[in-house]
């Protein structure tokens, strides 16, 4: 019983790995580190291997034709074989390995050890257990490095979108801040003409709508100045990714429309629809603790960065509402147009 519990352990980790959970065997800081420390114990397998260095071991007393020597030399020869084939497969085994695959390496290793013990069993002949143990860290210390090395891979990636989205932002920003100045000087522009041919009554009303402008000047200058000012949006794909799944996040851009539509490029078939956008001076705040209520209905529970919930329409809007404690528009329905015409096609051909 307890053998099987630990087959189903095993291969529940494995899975887990498999998907990206994985677990550290020895945990360091950055892939820097567990280079080095592959590097030095990669310099202990080589002092091992040398002649004498304790990677093998094997009968002293073997003799051939009634000669200690002649059997001496016999027993370092099979051996030299022996460590070979066992190194050989070892290489092989870190050269292929997937983090999530590391445990079955490591049995495969052993295996190969006891089959080596077995042929070697006359002459005594068998890798030693110190070496064994060596090349089996250094499976470990492998598969550490090589998904430390996919996450920071990861994180740079995420890093160089977040970095991409600011540019835009800044960007966006800028050129509404040009376009809204080149409208202040046309107005003022045009005030001084009215003011000058008279016609006060002109100028009144064009003073107005530069007031507007100046507003507008003064709100896009607030949203530069203020980073956690944006639109939380909640937004769905029901083609992509099913029925009573949202996607929960929040974008500093001027135009949220735009970021939603970048959302539903090309690595999605279908584009997505918008239940609601609500701008908020503290729209980082309300994006937080919207993830903070759906937290165990996220769609991926080890990245938390991937902002998709299992999470129907009515609840997200009444836990929005809840939040800006303003009323607003909300769409409970997605249009999923594409995806329902496809729908609508596939059951007409049939």
């Amino acid at each position: 019983m307890l053998l099987r519990q630990r087959v189903v352990e095993t291969n529940e980790a494995a899975i887990l790995q498999e998907v990206g959970v994985y677990a550290y065997h020895h945990p360091l800081d950055d892939s820097v580190a567990y280079k080095s420390e592959l590097s030095r114990l990669q310099d202990r397998i080589k002092a091992m291997v040398k002649k004498d260095g304790g990677a093998i071991s094997a009968s002293t007393t073997w003799q051939v034709d009634g000669s200690v020597v002649k059997g001496r030399k016999m027993v370092n020869d099979i051996s030299k074989l022996m460590l070979r084939a066992y190194n050989a497969e070892a290489d092989n085994l870190v050269r292929s390995l997937k983090p999530y695959k590391v445990q079955s390496a490591k049995d495969r290793l052993t295996k190969v050890a006891h089959t080596i013990a077995n042929l070697g069993s006359s002459m005594s002949i068998r890798v030693s257990v110190p070496y064994h143990e060596l090349r089996l860290r250094e499976l470990e210390l492998t598969a550490d490095y090589l998904e430390k090395v996919t996450e920071e891979k990861e994180r740079d990636r995420e890093e160089r979108e977040r970095l991409r989205e600011e540019r835009k932002v800044e960007q966006e920003i800028e050129r509404e801040r040009q376009r809204l100045r080149k409208e202040q000087q046309q107005f003022e522009q045009a005030i001084r003409q009215l003011e000058a041919q008279g016609d006060a009554e002109g100028a009144e009303r064009l003073r107005v709508q530069l007031q507007g402008v100046m507003g507008e000047i003064e709100a896009v200058d607030f949203r530069a100045r203020t980073l956690t000012a944006g639109h939380v949006y909640v937004i769905s794909n029901i083609g992509s990714f099913g029925e009573g799944v949202l996607k929960i996040g929040m974008t500093r851009r001027l135009e949220p429309m735009d970021r939603v539509k970048e959302l539903g490029d090309a690595s999605v078939p279908f584009i997505f629809d918008v239940h609601a956008l609500y701008f908020s001076e503290n729209a980082v705040k309300i994006e937080r603790e919207m993830h903070l209520a759906f937290a165990d209905r996220r769609v991926n529970r080890v990245n938390n960065r991937k902002e998709f919930f299992r999470v129907g329409p009515a609840e997200a809007r009444d836990a929005l509402a809840r939040l800006s404690g303003e009323l607003m528009t909300f769409v409970e329905e997605p249009e999923a147009l594409e995806y329902r015409q496809g729908l609508h096609e596939s059951s007409g051909v049939a």
